[in-house]
């Protein structure tokens, strides 16, 4: 018969086996990003067949909204998780509970006013993201619909993370492959008559129904997430809670960011490169959501590892991760390269658009092995709790050093420039990964964290908050 204990430790991270554990959180993760792609590429698949290059571009320029909408998402999300472990690793369960509801209600506010802040600032928001007179009647369709959506996609990132920290990243992934099925089903009834419309309301429909299964979740199977409303949480949990997961939100931005700046750049060759483009990026998230459920799966063991003090189990966890990573990264590489014409055909009928889409699409992947390095020190500063290291992560690859390399690219060798960018910024990126390992290893040998000092601070002083 199982104890209290074990049935209270049944569903977190085993820090006595690391490798299983990983996987175990990981994997899950994984599965999950493949469904998003499946069903991301599902939208583009039959966006494309139906031939027309503008209403592709003209998808393909919203993106960075749906990054923005992620972000707001990710600031409660992983911001939340990341302090939901170090508590669980303390045992800190009442005190989970009220940070898990906050999160919770906080997001859906957060959506609803993003949502509405963009819809009054539609139209100079769309131009602003690179649409032509052409694609701009296509990207307002599409914007429209998403916005209304905007606290159900915004809300999906809360438990769809918070749910790894018990252990149930199973549950993540299938309520995440429960919007994906949602989604495929809708497309080609929604699409044919309402086009870009259709494509977007197909996607907040998924979202919605991936919320009511990731809800159902948290009220019938976790001990300790909620939706039970609590109120206002501590000024010390919620600075924790902010100084990660706008760090993480950042990731988000500055990609969106960056994606508009792309475009803009890509603008003057004409719209069909950025067409191109957007189908690149949507087969390109395949190697990098498979590396970011790699890296950031790992985030609940990582945080729960620090919470319990356990320097030298992290350290070896670290390693057989960069490991693995670099192994994984390698692979996908070199499929990419060996099956890029392929990849594209299965997408686009349009040989234009697939010649034009293989050089962009090996340049975008050939970094990626120095992109899992940044990812996996991005999440271990997460996890810990170092949230300026974690910062100045997420503002390299893609954001500061991305832009500047960009910039630079561009100006010296035009149009081969721009798509060479993001291989560029990747090894950068990975060299800034490396001096920040090395400057914070001094910390890693202390027996307090700034971020675990934090918590029990605000446990001493608050108490196990009901």
């Amino acid at each position: 018969m199982e104890t209290n204990t074990q049935k209270e430790k049944q569903h977190y991270p085993d820090p006595e086996r690391l490798v299983s554990s990983y996987f175990h959180l990981s994997l899950p993760v994984v599965l999950g990003s493949i469904v998003t792609i499946v069903y991301n590429l599902a939208d583009t698949y039959f966006i494309a067949r139906t031939g027309n290059a503008l209403l592709i571009a003209g998808v393909s320029l919203c993106a960075p909204l749906f990054m923005i909408l992620m972000a707001f998402g990710n600031i409660f999300g992983q911001g939340g998780s990341s302090l939901i472990s170090r508590l669980l690793g303390k045992q800190e369960y009442d005190s989970v509970s009220r940070v898990s509801s906050f999160c919770f209600y906080i997001a859906l506010a957060a959506g609803a006013a993003t949502g509405a802040t963009l819809l009054i600032l539609r139209d100079p928001f769309l131009k602003l993201l690179g649409s032509s007179p052409d694609t701009l009647p296509y990207a307002r369709d599409y914007c429209t619909v998403l916005l209304f959506g905007a606290p159900l996609i915004v809300v999906n990132f809360i438990h769809m993370n918070l749910l790894r920290c018990e252990g149930m990243s199973g549950m993540s992934m299938l309520g995440t492959a429960t919007g994906a099925a949602v989604n495929i089903i809708l497309d080609p009834i929604m699409i044919p008559g309402m086009g870009a419309a259709g494509a977007a309301l197909a996607t907040v429909i998924g979202y919605a129904c991936s919320d009511l299964f990731l809800l159902a979740v948290v009220l019938r199977r976790s001990r300790h997430l909620t939706v039970r409303f609590y109120g206002k949480i501590s000024g010390a949990f919620l600075k924790d809670i902010l100084s990660i997961g706008i760090t993480a939100a950042i990731t988000n931005i500055a990609s969106s960011l960056c994606v508009i700046l792309l475009n803009q750049q890509l603008l003057r060759f004409g719209d069909g490169k950025i067409a191109a483009m957007g189908i690149v990026l949507k087969v390109t998230m395949i190697t990098q959501m498979i590396l970011v459920g790699f890296s950031f799966g790992g985030i609940p063991l990582f945080g729960f590892l620090t919470g319990a003090g356990e320097r030298q189990k992290i350290q070896r966890l670290l390693r057989f991760c960069l490991l693995f990573l670099t192994a994984t990264a390698l692979g996908m590489t070199g499929l990419v390269f060996l099956a890029a014409k392929p990849l594209l055909g299965m997408i686009t009928p349009d040989a234009q658009l697939v010649a034009d889409g293989i050089p962009m699409i090996r340049w975008q992947v050939a970094g990626s092995v120095f992109a899992g390095v940044v990812m996996l020190m991005t999440c271990l500063c997460q996890a810990s709790g170092k949230a300026m290291p974690a910062l100045i992560l997420s503002l390299s690859r893609q954001g500061i050093v991305f832009v500047i390399v960009l910039l630079a690219a561009s100006a010296v060798a035009g149009y081969n420039g721009i798509l060479a960018a993001q291989c560029l910024s990747d090894c950068l990126s990975a060299g800034i990964a490396a001096g920040i390992y090395r400057a914070c290893r001094g910390l890693k040998r202390q027996n307090v964290t700034p971020s675990s000092a934090s918590v029990g601070k605000d446990v001493k002083k608050y108490g196990k908050q009901p």
